[in-house]
């Protein structure tokens, strides 16, 4: 059971602007906007106390209100969603802070559980979750972020390569138990996000558009768990349609074998 003590505050940074898709919270995912989808199974997480978006953007706020959304305006030129979560933070009372990207749907609110309970117990400063690849079409997709861990569950490298490289294997096949899908949320202690946010931009970062990679490269050791939940995301506009089904299979799923129960075998992609 989550410590009731400790506050866990949820903020989804959502941004209008975007190169490869503007208007991604806005998207219509069967009668829904994306956005409402990953704020509803925030707030029936049962580890999280506050739920928030996040955005710039007032055609968000808007819609974010029209379903009885909580949202803060957050206004000004930010690196990565993480700085705009942390400028949340420093508005917001909280012990922990979760970020979980707008476009990242977890199809259970368990997957939010599977990160907020071990977490609290870790004595860990920052967290995320990882899910086993089942394609190799994911494995060489860089739309799909890999992450690699040590024998402890500490992050060793994030990438959009296909990484770890098979190297007697010549058709870079996926392994299981080997390769790892990134999923698109964090945990921190308020004071480690903090100081994350007031670190420069890291070269690794930079490079491979990670922002994960600046807490690395700075020293701050990532924490990793596994979830066998499913989430769905959305990265550009030909995901739309396949989204969409695999959101009215899962309620279709759902309401036969009842939503707690159901972990859902649902690529992420």
């Amino acid at each position: 059971m989550t410590n009731p003590s400790r506050s866990v505050v949820v903020v989804i940074p959502a941004r209008y602007g975007s190169s490869r898709f503007p208007g991604k919270p806005l998207v219509m995912l069967n009668g829904k906007p994306m956005i409402q989808h990953v704020y509803e199974r925030a707030v029936a997480c049962r580890a999280v106390s506050d739920v928030l978006v996040a955005t710039d953007d007032d055609r968000i706020k808007q819609v974010v209100e029209q379903f009885g959304g909580r949202v803060v305006m957050v206004t000004g030129n930010y690196r990565t969603g993480t700085d705009r979560v942390a400028a949340v933070a420093r508005m917001f009372v909280g012990d922990l802070f979760v970020d979980l990207q707008g476009d990242e749907i977890p199809l259970n609110p368990k997957l939010l559980e599977d990160l907020i309970e071990p977490f609290i117990q870790s004595g860990a400063g920052m967290g995320t979750l990882k899910r086993m690849l089942d394609t190799t079409e994911d494995l060489h997709n860089p739309a799909v972020v890999k992450v690699v861990t040590d024998s402890q569950g500490y992050a060793l490298y994030f990438s959009r390569a296909p990484i770890p490289l098979v190297r007697d294997d010549p058709d870079r096949r996926v392994v299981g138990g080997l390769h790892y899908i990134h999923l698109g949320l964090y945990i921190y202690t308020k004071e480690t996000l903090l100081k994350f946010a007031a670190l420069p931009t890291s070269t690794l970062e930079d490079a491979e558009k990670l922002e994960q990679l600046r807490g690395l490269e700075h020293g701050i050791r990532i924490r990793v768990w596994e979830t066998r939940h499913a989430s769905l995301r959305v990265d550009q506009p030909e995901d739309v349609p396949l989204v969409a089904e695999k959101l009215q299979q899962f309620e279709v799923v759902k309401r036969e074998v009842g939503f707690m129960g159901f972990k859902g075998v649902v690529s992420s992609r």
